[in-house]
C-alpha cells in the first residue's frame, strides 16, 4: 500500500516486487498474494494490462488510517474510556490537530471562531 500511495499511479505487482527487492529478498507470489488479498478486501481495485493487472487503491493514506482506527476503537467495550485513554497519550501537536478538526466538523461546541471571522459553515467538508 505504501508504494501505491507514494507513487500515486496504478502499478502492477512486478513494479511493486522490483522496488521491494532494493531493500530486500521478496517472492513474487508473496506480494501477488497481498495484492490480491488487498484486492478482495475492497482496499485495491485492479484493471487488466495485457496480461497483468495494474492495482491502484481505493482509499488515501489518511483514509486507510482512520479505518484502522475505527477498526480498534469498535474493539471496545467502552468507547468514551478507550479514547479518553488515546487523547490523553497525544502530543501537543495531534492534540491540536484534533482540536483543529473537530472545529471543522463542528463537533467542538462553543468553539471560539478564529481570527478570520466564525467557523467556516461554508467550507467544504
Amino acid at each position: 500500500m505504501d508504494r501505491l500511495w507514494t507513487w500515486d499511479r496504478p502499478a502492477t505487482v512486478r513494479e511493486v516486487v522490483d522496488d521491494i527487492a532494493r531493500e530486500r529478498d521478496i517472492a513474487y507470489t508473496t506480494v501477488m498474494t497481498v495484492m490480491d488479498i488487498l484486492f478482495r478486501k475492497g482496499w485495491l481495485t485492479r484493471e487488466k494490462d495485457g496480461r497483468a493487472w495494474r492495482y491502484c487503491p481505493t482509499a488515501g493514506r489518511e483514509e486507510y488510517t482512520a479505518g484502522l482506527m475505527r477498526d480498534a476503537l469498535g474493539e471496545s467495550r467502552d468507547r468514551a474510556a478507550a479514547l479518553q485513554h488515546f487523547v490523553e497519550r497525544m502530543s501537543d501537536e495531534e492534540a491540536e490537530a484534533l482540536r483543529t478538526a473537530l472545529q471543522r466538523i463542528g463537533g467542538v461546541p462553543g468553539a471560539a471562531a478564529d481570527a478570520s471571522g466564525p467557523a467556516d459553515a461554508a467550507a467544504p467538508r
